[in-house]
């Protein structure tokens, strides 16, 4: 009698959660600065996004979030849903923009560099800051290490957008220089399951909201 195939191992599904609404949203490129927290409307968001987890309950076994305040205080009211502690996670930092950091986003779209961003990021490195390919491995490799650590499981990772639109990219085996056209908006939920046959896309900037609602950043 032939021998049943062994079925493969469960998929380790990650949650990638884009911090809530701030003061500066979409006018300001803040970066690594400290002291920017959510305003209320990103408090909001934050506690509807914990609700939208929530059900996972017991399959979560982990809820990390970048050092910075926007995305710990995103990630607490998931994690106490959850019965579980925020973990902080470098790796899910915000790309380092140097020079650029705190700069009105008007007056950057009007640099000669604005249209290598938008367009040729995979050549580009901030003025003393971080390259959009450096940003990428180190996500791609932080999400790595959450699913060799948690495999089988639900794993919660509160971070930012274009890191989060790096990893969607690298998930889809798309080229880097495309990822600006994935639209990852505040509290937004990126799924992706990973695998023994590699990572499967489950959906990008979900916000639980009529699909109207998704419009581009």
């Amino acid at each position: 009698m032939p021998r049943s195939k062994p079925k493969p191992p469960p998929a380790t599904l990650v949650l990638l959660v884009r911090h809530g609404q701030t003061p500066t949203t979409g006018t300001v490129l803040p970066g690594r600065a400290a002291g920017l927290h959510l305003a209320d409307k990103g408090r909001a968001q934050a506690a509807q996004v914990a609700q939208r987890i929530a059900p996972f309950g017991d399959r979560v076994a982990a809820v990390y979030a970048s050092p910075l305040e926007r995305t710990r205080e995103t990630a607490a009211p998931i994690a106490k849903a959850l019965g579980k502690r925020v973990r902080v996670a470098r790796g899910l930092l915000e790309c380092d923009f140097g020079e650029w950091t705190g700069q009105d986003l008007k007056a950057l779209m009007k640099r000669p560099e604005w249209k290598a961003v938008q367009r040729y990021p995979s050549g580009f490195r901030f003025p003393g800051g971080e390259s959009f390919v450096d940003m990428q491995s180190r996500m791609v490799d932080t999400v790595t290490r959450f699913v060799a650590a948690h495999r089988g499981n639900v794993v919660v990772a509160v971070s930012h957008a274009d890191p989060i639109k790096a990893v969607v990219a690298h998930a889809m085996g798309v080229h880097l220089d495309l990822f600006q056209r994935i639209v990852v908006s505040p509290c937004s939920v990126t799924a992706v399951a990973y695998g023994d046959s590699g990572p499967m896309v489950l959906c990008v900037n979900s916000t639980g909201r009529d699909l109207t609602t998704l419009v581009p950043s």
